[in-house]
């Protein structure tokens, strides 16, 4: 008796090999990746574009980030190591007898202005809509929240006081609405402005200065 066709049960994506050609593969489709997120945004750097940026075929694409959840999870890796490298980096950097608010305030402006932490400003303007990108995203948030002992924000860090926390808060999320603000005259002068009137203020909260030194006249 002739037996019946069974159906093809589906498979599961078979990872790619753990070897140099294929980490440098994966490196290229990240790069490329990022690339284009910042320059074209998150929706349009589809994974048939990031692979054609790449000079690669849908196959070998495929074969690394099968899915676009997968390249994703591999992209805020990717930007995470980067950024937490840049903020090493600028905690090490500041000049001894510097302030130590101010260095990290002007570090951390010029940081959100570096190609990392712009591929991932990007990724956090699609998770408001994508919950895929936002649950992506959550640890890689807290973990930054919570500031590296060696990384520029823990020159923020709060104290175990409420007065400290928002010293840190504030600086923090100031710069970061900054970044993102369109400034449609004079944006380098308000700017700059506005940085300079923040040390004051967080000089103010670290008890390092008077109300009266916010807006010196």
């Amino acid at each position: 008796m002739v037996q019946p066709l069974r159906p093809l049960l589906p498979t599961a994506p078979r990872p790619a090999k753990d070897t140099p050609k294929s980490r440098r593969t994966r490196n290229r489709i990240l790069n490329h990746a990022a690339r284009l997120i910042r320059e074209i945004g998150y929706s349009a750097a589809n994974n048939a574009v990031i692979a054609e940026a790449a000079g690669l075929t849908r196959g070998a694409m495929l074969y690394h980030f099968p899915t676009r959840e997968s390249l994703v999870v591999g992209l805020v890796e990717h930007l995470s190591a980067q950024s937490d490298a840049l903020f090493v980096d600028a905690a090490r950097a500041r000049a001894p007898g510097a302030d130590v608010a101010e260095h990290a305030i002007d570090a951390y402006w010029h940081l959100l202005h570096s190609p990392p932490v712009i591929a991932l400003r990007e990724l956090h303007t699609a998770a408001r809509t994508d919950p895929m990108v936002r649950e992506r995203l959550a640890e890689a948030n807290a973990a930054f929240d919570r500031a590296e002992p060696e990384s520029v924000m823990a020159l923020f860090q709060p104290g175990s006081t409420p007065r400290s926390q928002a010293a840190r808060d504030m600086a923090r999320f100031l710069l970061e609405g900054l970044a993102n603000a369109d400034l449609t005259y004079n944006s380098e002068v308000r700017a700059k402005r506005l940085i300079e009137m923040l040390k004051r203020v967080v000089h103010v909260l670290n008890r390092k200065g008077e109300v009266s030194d916010i807006w010196p006249d």
